[in-house]
């Protein structure tokens, strides 16, 4: 069953590369006694992705911030290399954090994950974007298979 608007995010740790190299980061750190945008995606360097979701949230992160968020983060199913290599592909700097979810236990834990084997891609995450207060999801838009709408920087800036 999928997370809704007022459910607390689960305690699930993800990882991302720190300055100190890779590095396991919970969702309580992220999340707590912050406002979060956290954005997710199929896959890194996929063409929608690469193209659209991930630009326009480096492109609003000033319009984002300005609007009370204090991170914005990326999730997708792919190791923390791949995040990093894309982050730095897509010149996110500090703008947004790269969060990977190698094995979908942060997927499958919120209910957003799906089964992307017809495509040969393994589990993946569902497209969609949320807004979480202190742990809380407070807006909550996820995308039809294919679409790209509700879950775009502009549809998030909107809600903030």
């Amino acid at each position: 069953m999928a997370i809704n608007v007022g459910d607390k995010i689960p305690s699930v740790n993800l990882k991302h590369m720190s300055k100190d190299g890779l590095a396991d980061i919970s969702t309580d750190e992220i999340f707590g006694g912050k406002k979060v945008v956290l954005f997710s995606l199929p896959g890194a360097f996929t063409p929608t992705c690469s193209a659209k979701h991930l630009p326009g949230f480096v492109q609003n992160a000033g319009a984002l911030k300005a609007k009370g968020v204090d991170t914005i983060a990326c999730v997708s199913v792919n190791d923390a290399f791949v995040m990093n290599a894309w982050g730095k592909d897509q010149n996110v700097g500090n703008n947004v954090m790269m969060l990977a979810d190698g094995n979908a236990e942060f997927s499958d834990a919120v209910g957003l994950s799906f089964d992307g084997s017809g495509f040969g891609m393994g589990k993946r995450a569902q497209r969609y974007a949320m807004v979480v207060e202190d742990g809380v999801v407070t807006t909550l838009n996820v995308e039809q298979p294919g679409a790209f709408e509700v879950s775009s920087a502009e549809a998030v800036l909107e809600a903030v």
